[in-house]
């Protein structure tokens, strides 16, 4: 037996309430981090040459994100809604727009993206043990077991996400502690210092683009709301502690390659972190990566099967999805049909095998979200004030800062891949019929 659907606010009395600080620190920290990390520092690498440079990407997308975070803070504060981001899209804007997010979601940014780390977790798993089975094969069944763990309850799901990301951060602790003991790169005869050109500019702006990319997946926390025991205090503590630690972990990973390879030869290699382990400790150093990224798709994957769900649910309680999504069991208090329904769309895509072609067409999609809700900030203040808690520093300088970083990444991805980003942008607008082919059947079930 489950518990009578509802919409708004009784369906967030549906959900338990159950998640605190760290369980929410963990979800801001497993959504950014996946196995990019391992691989990404080789691209930035690519497109500044020298040291100060590298890092100053680095740390630059640290900023845009902590910016981004100290905004979807003081919203948690002043908006403590369920379905977080999907609640501030819908609420300053219109549903329309939020239908249109959770879509997108839906449709190809989430499912895609989680098919694709599900197959790569069973490339890397398959050089630590044999599995004589296609790939795809496997990861729908990865996807299945984090489908029913999750089904169990927001407790459980939590659990094994934040074990899964513990993990992550002991694997990239040890990356790190290899890479200062292993013996630095001689640096003799190499410069560092280039004669500053304007061109400079141009290519640090190449390099931050996907550096933001890397530091995506925090606001995905949001989404859990209606399960935090006080989302006011706990996302907003969290999305932080969350962003700051990832900043820490990441511009640390590329001191250790840059100390380790240096600039050079951080760009000459495709698997900087292997390249790293390997001159460390040798052919061992295979063995532990394989390891490492299998942990770090699977808290990925983990993070995006407990959070994403929380939107369709949202959707379907607003009466803009099919009901039954809503379907919460009285036993578990999870939306139980919304987490199936995602491992259903990740299974169908990881077994076809077109999620490198989707994720292609979305690249931008997320970012356009993302400057949308930072300026939703200026609504809220507007209709109700500042919070009294957390207040966005330097707003609105900071506000601005994080809507132009992301709308600059949409329009580089615009520029450098018209073809996909227009297929991106026609997916999104395909929504717009759906959203009122479902508003209208809500206006008739309302008489």
């Amino acid at each position: 037996m489950s518990e009578p659907q509802a919409s708004g606010a009784e369906s967030e009395r549906l959900l338990a309430r159950r998640l605190g600080v760290f369980d929410t620190t963990m979800i801001v920290m497993g959504g950014i981090i996946g196995s990019g990390i391992f691989v990404n520092p080789y691209v930035v690498a690519r497109q500044v040459h020298t040291g100060f440079l590298i890092l100053g990407a680095w740390v630059a997308g640290g900023l845009v994100a902590l910016a981004g975070a100290f905004i979807y803070a003081e919203l948690a504060v002043l908006r403590p809604n369920l379905g977080g981001q999907y609640a501030y899209l819908r609420e300053a804007y219109h549903p329309a727009l939020a239908f249109l997010y959770g879509w997108a979601l839906l449709l190809v940014m989430q499912t895609g993206g989680m098919a694709a780390v599900a197959v790569t977790f069973v490339r890397y798993a398959k050089d630590l043990v044999a599995i004589p089975l296609p790939d795809g094969l496997v990861a729908t069944g990865v996807l299945a077991a984090l489908t029913v763990v999750n089904c169990l309850g927001v407790r459980t799901g939590s659990a094994v996400q934040s074990t899964l990301m513990v993990l992550k951060i002991a694997a990239i602790a040890v990356l790190i502690g290899v890479g200062f003991s292993a013996k630095a790169m001689d640096r003799a005869g190499t410069s560092v210092n280039e004669p500053f050109r304007p061109e400079f500019l141009v290519m640090f702006g190449a390099a931050v683009v996907p550096v933001l990319f890397a530091y995506g997946g925090w606001q995905t926390a949001s989404f859990m709301t209606g399960e935090m025991r006080d989302p006011r205090r706990d996302l907003a503590r969290a999305l932080l502690f969350g962003v700051l630690g990832v900043t820490t972990i990441y511009i640390s990973v590329n001191v250790v390659c840059l100390r380790t390879l240096g600039p050079a030869g951080l760009a000459a290699t495709v698997t900087p972190a292997y390249t790293v382990m390997q001159s460390a400790i040798g052919t061992g150093g295979a063995v532990f990566m394989a390891l490492a990224i299998s942990v770090s798709t699977l808290g990925f994957l983990s993070q995006g099967m407990l959070t994403a769900p929380r939107i369709y649910f949202a959707m379907a309680s607003d009466g803009l999805f099919f009901r039954f999504i809503a379907w919460v069991p009285k036993s578990t208090r999870v939306p139980a049909a919304a987490i199936i329904l995602q491992g259903v769309l990740a299974s169908i895509i990881a077994l076809a095998g077109g999620y490198e072609q989707i994720l292609n067409y979305v690249v931008s999609i997320d970012f356009i979200f993302f400057g949308l809700t930072g300026l939703s900030l200026f609504f809220f203040r507007r209709r109700i004030g500042a919070a009294p808690e957390h207040r966005t520093p330097g707003h609105p300088f900071t506000t601005f800062f994080f809507v132009s970083a992301c709308w600059l990444v949409v329009l580089a991805t615009f520029y450098h891949y018209p073809q996909n980003s227009l297929v991106g942008l026609g997916l999104l607008l395909l929504g717009i019929p759906v959203y009122f082919y479902w508003s209208r059947r809500k206006t008739l079930a309302n008489g």
